[in-house]
């Protein structure tokens, strides 16, 4: 991206920061911070992966159940980050969140490794559990409930869509003279503004 003349679309500059660090990072490119807060105002921050970006937002997925999943729902917002070390660069993202589709849904779970499969299964995410072995035994009962047959999408599992009202490119910049940009909007259908900003 060119921050003398930064693209419209700020989906289109990630997509190409996307494209460059899948080149680069060893590991997971498409690794996610996703931040929320939780029902005593206490924020909350975990690595996911993102799974889809277009100009609606950034997919990712989950067990609905889950502590983030029950604070997306609860707050309706949500805010990520991208960090790519190899390129010295960093993207940040906030805004409003809503639960993909059925249909988006069960076509991610569908292109699954069947052992994810079964882990939504077995999986109780977030709760307490008291060994290793308990989980192997879940996973173990899932394996044959499911034996000789594709493994339907529990309806626990969905995804995230999170609908950006802002997101900053920042780049790595000699003596700490970094280049940052924001976008921001007020509305979905609501041209972005484009922000230059002191490091």
């Amino acid at each position: 991206m060119n921050f003398q003349s930064p693209p419209d679309n700020p989906i289109t500059a990630f997509a190409e920061w996307l494209s460059e660090a899948e080149k680069t990072e060893l590991n997971d490119p498409n690794a996610m911070s996703v931040a929320t807060v939780d029902s005593f105002g206490m924020p909350n921050v975990r690595v996911v992966l993102l799974k889809g970006v277009s100009d609606e937002g950034f997919v990712f997925y989950t067990n609905l159940e889950s502590a983030k999943s029950q604070e997306l729902s609860s707050s309706g917002k949500a805010a990520l980050c991208f960090h790519w070390k190899s390129l010295n660069r960093q993207v940040r993202v906030r805004g409003d969140v809503e639960q993909v589709s059925d249909d988006e849904a069960d076509q991610y779970y569908a292109s699954r490794a069947r052992g994810s499969q079964i882990g939504a299964w077995a999986s109780q995410q977030s709760t307490p559990l008291s060994d290793r072995e308990t989980l192997e035994a879940r996973v173990k009962k899932f394996e044959e409930k499911f034996a000789d047959q594709d493994v339907p999408r529990p309806a626990h599992w969905s995804g995230w869509l999170i609908k950006p009202q802002q997101i900053e490119f920042w780049q790595d910049g000699e003596f700490r003279l970094h280049d940052r940009i924001v976008y921001r909007r007020d509305g979905e259908m609501l041209d972005w503004a484009i922000t230059r900003l002191f490091p």
